[in-house]
């Protein structure tokens, strides 16, 4: 696999934004605890261990099932379950543990990577949970989809990770931060909540 700088085709470029993208949200979960990977922090319930489950079964559907490529156990259980309850691919259960949906997510890539390898750009598969007009894809697609779909759900990782601890960063050895210490930031977002402030007096909403 060429490295970003060194890419030499397309489908190696797609993949490897896939793969960044998937090292990150592993990366959000270090050094947290059962309940701080688990713990929902939106509205919506959005919680990081979930995400990685969701990305699992999600990477499962694209690159196993649209190109007819069955998986074995745990993943048919796994899906499964996940119909049974409404958004239940979003958390992890109790007697889900935070090594077995890693392992899950782990064990797709490996799945995955094996469809990308051995098939073309333009290589078809069938999305059947996709409106019928739309099902048949190529590969090159659903690499583009996962792509973004995967690093969609690292932007809320980030989030989620950074109401946790503070921790931030785009990935492990480039955090892509400004360099600035516990008071700086502090600063900064008090004058950011200034200028707010400031803006909604110019411009009141209707």
């Amino acid at each position: 696999m060429a490295r970003i700088g060194e890419l030499t085709t397309v489908k190696d470029e797609l993949w490897q934004y896939l793969r960044l993208a998937r090292g990150t949200m592993l990366w959000k979960l270090d050094g947290l605890t059962e309940y701080q990977k688990r713990r929902p922090l939106t509205p919506t319930g959005t919680n990081l261990l979930g995400l990685i489950k969701h990305l699992a079964i999600v990477e499962y559907g694209y690159f196993g099932l649209t190109f007819g490529r069955e998986f074995p156990a745990p993943f048919p259980d796994i899906t499964k379950s996940a119909e049974a309850r409404l958004n239940s691919d979003m958390w992890a259960a109790a007697d889900e543990s935070s090594e077995f949906i890693v392992d899950l997510y782990r064990t797709a890539w490996i799945h995955s990577d094996k469809t990308i390898e051995s098939n073309d750009l333009e290589s078809v598969g069938r999305v059947l949970h996709w409106p019928f007009e739309k099902q048949e894809v190529t590969l090159h697609r659903v690499l583009v989809h996962m792509a973004i779909e995967t690093s969609r759900h690292a932007g809320h990782a980030d989030i989620v990770r950074e109401l946790i601890d503070d921790s931030v960063g785009l990935r492990l050895g480039n955090e892509n931060m400004a360099d600035g210490d516990a008071a700086w930031w502090a600063t900064y977002r008090a004058e950011l909540e200034t200028v707010a402030r400031e803006a909604d007096e110019v411009r009141p909403t209707d």
